[in-house]
């Protein structure tokens, strides 16, 4: 039992003996790995590219992670995938501050049926600003033709917000997060 570290031996007796050849051949993970939930075992398998950016080009809400210094901040945050990137808009906040500054993004967009049966997809990315000026008019039109084409789009990054007792100006920010990387992770039971 080579290559089988504590958390693994753990789950040895909620697991067969083939499951446990399934999961670790020759002491190495494999791309497909039961795991034990409320008794039921669950096999999580590793999603193509092709399919993860799929489940982007379906879902609009996801969780958006930025970092300023050692500091990580996540919020939710509504896109619209289209050619290798995610659109977005915002007004001038945190957020927007934090990835102007580092534009080293993360992003988690999720489906859940049950603790049994998911999908995740994790998206490293790179923030770009497309400003209102003449040569990112082409960019900006994108942006909000793929962002209008569901309900009340503008809505969570254009409500009247105020911080530190003081309202924020609502100026539009419209941006997009190259995938840089991206990964995905499908369980079934």
């Amino acid at each position: 039992m080579t290559g089988v570290n504590v958390q693994s031996k753990k789950l040895l007796p909620m697991l067969s003996t083939a499951m446990f050849r399934l999961w670790h051949l020759n002491g190495t993970e494999s791309s497909k790995r039961p795991v034990a939930t409320q008794g039921v075992v669950v096999m999580i398998q590793e999603m193509t590219r092709q399919a993860s950016l799929d489940l982007l080009a379906r879902m609009h809400l996801c969780k958006l992670a930025c970092a300023q210094g050692s500091q990580p901040y996540v919020v939710p945050c509504y896109f619209a995938y289209n050619n290798n990137s995610l659109y977005s808009f915002s007004t001038v906040g945190q957020k927007i501050d934090w990835m102007r500054a580092n534009p080293l993004v993360c992003v988690e967009a999720d489906e859940v049926v049950s603790p049994q049966e998911w999908v995740s997809v994790i998206v490293f990315g790179r923030y770009e600003e497309l400003p209102d000026t003449p040569e990112y008019q082409p960019e900006r039109a994108i942006a909000y033709n793929l962002l209008q084409k569901r309900a009340l789009w503008w809505e969570p990054g254009y409500l009247k917000t105020i911080l530190h007792g003081t309202e924020r100006p609502l100026v539009p920010v419209f941006y997009r997060i190259h995938v840089v990387q991206i990964t995905g992770h499908r369980a079934t039971p």
